[in-house]
């Protein structure tokens, strides 16, 4: 039998538009919109402007890849760097185990097709087979919400290196590779991934801002190893077979179960199903919380002024100082606390770029709710994930008026759960893409782009789509075949 990683260069070579589900075609179009859009509200966030600046750095000033929500086209490497930290910035971004995978995965294949002048349908092969590639190397290693013996088991070393896969499939796919070369590029990328350093962040507060794992560092290992495969390097073809010594020992993972990396792989599509949104700009763990107490906010318009005091029921492996954190000196540092997110939340602000403005993160009616917000872990927890992988069980009561108040969820909204209304709809993803475009781009602009990516799949050039994410207006009809 081939090597893992010959298996994956042929399913990257074979995949097509033509034999691709319809659900993974709309799957991947959805994807692309709501990455595009939180790049778009990220152009003037701190993180955002670093990306910016040094994609610039390192890519020039005149090249042929965007910078997304600027005026600014660079080399793929500068533009993949920036675009990368942007879609990341906002912590708005779509969640897919092994937990990010867009920003690590897209920024390379879009700075490309953009560079290639490729269809909509190859950007859209691209975009699910490194989604489908990332989400079975996360099935095979440790995973955050992991249980054992009925409690949380929180792995010591965790991230998302295994991306710089997908990553790496999705540029050579687009460069039109051939298998051979895939596979020896996918050999070099197990071996220059970047460390699994997310444990240290959970640990560190206030935390550094690279977060996880720095989006833009991995998509110039994935460039790296695309490129050295072409120019004749020789990866190694047996890293993901050899456990003693190849990419599950040296990455960190304990847990190395290979039989989901190749199972029925390029005939089930396995990434949809587990694909989520998240309409706040806020680690996933708060947003079932975010939720219940939205919902009690709104049918008693209770103001943040009167809450007398909120409790919070969390999931169990969030007792780490990065969401225990309450020293926020940084608009980074409101993305993760569980008492200063509740309380920004508290304020009924439209979720968006809104949420990182320093007058509201700093303002001081969120800084004395926050000291008013305490959490304990959900009692039910580790049951109700072991029950269904979409849950993040969540309880809050909110003391107001003399009265308590309690909401309760099993699964966040944006999640694929056997709830009805839990999952966004088409139509809610778009209007979180008009949310977070609004005022980046001009609106005619924000249309393109909506028309562009719902009809990819006949798209002639993906070029005509970036001019669409740039600030000045576009005025060419799109090119659909």
């Amino acid at each position: 039998m081939d090597t893992l990683i010959k298996q994956l260069a042929d399913f990257t070579g074979r995949t097509a538009i033509s034999v691709l589900p319809s659900e993974v075609v709309e799957e991947c179009k959805l994807i692309i919109l709501d990455s595009i859009g939180c790049a778009l509200a990220a152009v003037d966030q701190p993180k955002g402007r670093a990306g910016i600046d040094y994609g610039r750095m390192t890519g020039g000033d005149d090249g042929p890849a965007t910078i997304i929500g600027t005026d600014r086209k660079v080399s793929v490497f500068g533009a993949a760097f920036a675009n990368g930290e942007l879609i990341n910035t906002l912590d708005m971004d779509a969640v897919l185990p092994p937990g990010h995978v867009s920003p690590y995965v897209l920024p390379g294949a879009l700075a490309m097709a953009e560079q290639e002048g490729v269809s909509g349908a190859t950007l859209v092969e691209a975009t699910a087979l490194s989604h489908e590639i990332s989400y079975r190397l996360g099935k095979a290693m440790d995973y955050l919400r992991d249980t054992r013996d009925g409690k949380v088991s929180p792995p010591q070393v965790y991230g998302y290196s295994s991306t710089i896969f997908g990553a790496t499939a999705a540029i050579m796919k687009i460069k039109g590779a051939s298998i051979d070369r895939i596979a020896h590029g996918l050999g070099i990328a197990g071996c220059i991934a970047p460390v699994n350093s997310q444990a240290a962040w959970f640990q560190h507060a206030p935390s550094s801002t690279i977060k996880y794992l720095l989006a833009g560092s991995l998509t110039q290992a994935a460039f790296t190893a695309a490129h050295m495969a072409e120019l004749g390097h020789r990866g190694d073809l047996q890293v993901l077979d050899d456990r003693d010594y190849g990419f599950p020992r040296f990455i960190g993972t304990a847990r190395w179960e290979p039989a989901p990396i190749a199972d029925a792989l390029g005939a089930e599509w396995r990434f949809p199903a587990e694909q989520t949104y998240k309409p706040y700009p806020h680690c996933r763990i708060l947003h079932a919380l975010i939720d219940a107490m939205t919902e009690i906010l709104d049918t008693n318009d209770i103001q943040p002024q009167e809450i007398e005091g909120i409790k919070a029921y969390v999931e169990g492996f969030v007792e780490q100082p990065v969401w225990l954190n309450r020293r926020i000196e940084h608009v980074h540092d409101a993305q993760f606390s569980i008492a200063h997110g509740l309380a920004v939340a508290a304020h009924r602000v439209k979720p968006g770029k809104a949420w990182m403005d320093e007058s509201l993160v700093f303002g001081e009616s969120v800084m004395s709710l926050m000291d008013r917000v305490s959490h304990e872990v959900h009692p039910n927890y580790v049951k109700l994930i072991e029950g269904h992988a979409a849950s993040r069980p969540a309880i809050i009561e909110i003391r107001a008026r003399g009265q308590m108040f309690r909401g309760e969820r099993r699964y966040p909204r944006g999640s694929k759960a056997p709830e009805p209304g839990i999952a966004l709809s088409v139509a809610e993803i778009v209007e979180k893409f008009r949310h977070n475009a609004d005022g980046v781009i001009p609106p005619r602009n924000v249309d393109r782009c909506i028309e562009a990516v719902m009809a990819l799949e006949r798209l002639a050039d993906v070029r005509h789509l970036m001019e669409a994410v740039r600030p000045a207006p576009v005025a060419a009809a799109l090119a659909v075949a």
